[in-house]
């Protein structure tokens, strides 16, 4: 299963100077928990960092940052780790689990084109393991006809 054929499209994101209350209000207004920081200027499309909603909470509230007064690129997670749209899942995968992370930003030659998380792929490979599974019955069924 390659990532272009599991990504998420519709990708949440910000610059670096968007601040923790706009990005807060952002994943409010789009039902995300992340949002992709993207560079500015001539690579638009590159991801730079990645916050969650979780940053958010620990790294803002928790510490009693003012959210209106410091910026995403304070407390994003770098260097983001990315996939490639044309990359194996389980390349992935081990990805994400070597570097504890459970989102991940997919790119193409020209830069980002979607997002996948471990919920995204455990669909994914469950839709996968539901098929096999009905190969299985499916030829039991088969021969036990074919056997009468």
């Amino acid at each position: 299963m390659l990532m272009r054929d599991v990504l998420n499209s519709d990708v949440v994101c910000c610059e670096g100077t968007t601040t923790a209350a706009e990005a807060a209000n952002l994943m409010r207004e789009r039902h995300v928990g992340d949002i992709v920081v993207l560079a500015q200027g001539p690579d638009a499309r590159t991801p730079i960092g990645l916050i969650t909603d979780r940053d958010l909470v620990v790294e803002v509230m928790a510490k009693g940052v003012d959210p209106c007064g410091v910026q995403v690129s304070r407390f994003m997670r770098t260097p983001v780790v990315i996939a490639h749209e044309n990359e194996e899942a389980e390349l992935v995968i081990e990805r994400m689990r070597l570097n504890g992370v459970r989102r991940i930003p997919v790119v193409d030659q020209n830069g980002l084109v979607g997002i996948v998380t471990m919920n995204d792929l455990l669909c994914a490979l469950n839709a996968d393991m539901s098929n096999m599974l009905g190969v299985l019955q499916q030829s039991k069924r088969n021969e036990q006809h074919r056997r009468r």
